[in-house]
């Protein structure tokens, strides 16, 4: 390896190790309280150094969204999209959801929180964490779908209430259990959600399971 090449593979790690602290501050300050300032604080670096990898504050805040999102599908999307067509993968995918927002209590879910930040504001930010938002809602949306073709929800289901429903109950766990420090919110997730798989299920399923 050349010393050109060393230097490229040095500027990516360097870049890949910023990225990650900034995730994680980004988590518990808030993707505004993400600045290059307390970045290179925690990094021991000047501030020179970190914007020769971030063109600016944005640039950083869009890269560390874009980090988040692919951590996300890696989690939750791609293990349930090797699961059979249906409740299995729609059920791994809303189990696998509430299991990392789970653990993001103690942090936060840049999703969620992101969501409160710049609900009122315009801009590259905002239009990148919907447009990661609503890639998410469309897999729910197409899982769904999928599990009423292969009759394992009932075939007058609206896919967008259903989604609705089930973002409705991930957001009430993050509330309980990160803001009001319930015990029990995990738990009243899944019941939430066995509920709304009991009331959408094909007629003839609900026959079966009462006789």
């Amino acid at each position: 390896m050349n010393i050109s090449s060393r230097l490229m593979r040095k500027g990516e790690m360097t870049r890949a190790a910023i990225l990650e602290t900034a995730l994680d501050l980004a988590c518990r300050e808030g993707l505004e309280g993400l600045t290059i300032g307390l970045l290179a604080e925690k990094m021991s670096m000047s501030k020179s150094g970190v914007f020769a990898h971030f063109g600016s504050r944005e640039d950083l805040q869009i890269a560390v969204l874009r980090l988040y999102h692919q951590q996300f599908e890696q989690e939750i999307f791609y293990p349930s999209m090797k699961l059979a067509r249906g409740l299995p993968r729609l059920r791994s995918l809303f189990e696998r959801w509430v299991k990392r927002v789970t653990v993001e209590i103690a942090s936060g879910c840049i999703y969620i929180s992101g969501a409160t930040e710049y609900d009122d504001r315009q801009g590259a930010i905002r239009d990148e964490l919907a447009a990661m938002v609503g890639t998410w809602q469309n897999a729910l949306k197409r899982a769904t779908e999928q599990a009423v073709k292969q009759g394992h929800l009932h075939a007058e289901l609206d896919p967008d209430q259903f989604v609705y429903e089930m973002y409705g109950l991930v957001l009430a766990l993050h509330h309980d259990a990160r803001f009001l420090k319930k015990s029990g919110s995990v738990n009243r997730v899944e019941l939430g959600f066995e509920r709304m798989i009991k009331t959408y299920a094909p007629q003839c399923q609900e026959y079966e399971e009462h006789h």
